[in-house]
């Protein structure tokens, strides 16, 4: 999710938007309030690879938790 001011998000509208299609969420703040948050209308298509189907997790390149770690270790 990224964040933009009130000035920016006039500034960089249509930048904003193919953000938002391809499926984040954007908030708008005026100074560090958060005041609208903008998201797909519709769910963009799960993401596949290949001929296989299987949808892959928004937060698949996310850092594991310190948890998520040492349970590898």
């Amino acid at each position: 999710m990224s964040t933009h001011t009130v000035q920016s998000a006039k500034t960089h509208l249509s930048r904003i938007l193919t953000e938002v299609e391809a499926g984040h969420e954007v908030t708008i703040l005026r100074g560090k309030q958060p005041v609208a948050r903008l998201v797909p209308a519709v769910a963009p298509p799960p993401r596949t690879f290949g001929t296989m189907r299987f949808e892959v997790p928004d937060d698949f390149h996310a850092p594991l938790s310190d948890d998520e770690l040492a349970e590898w270790e």
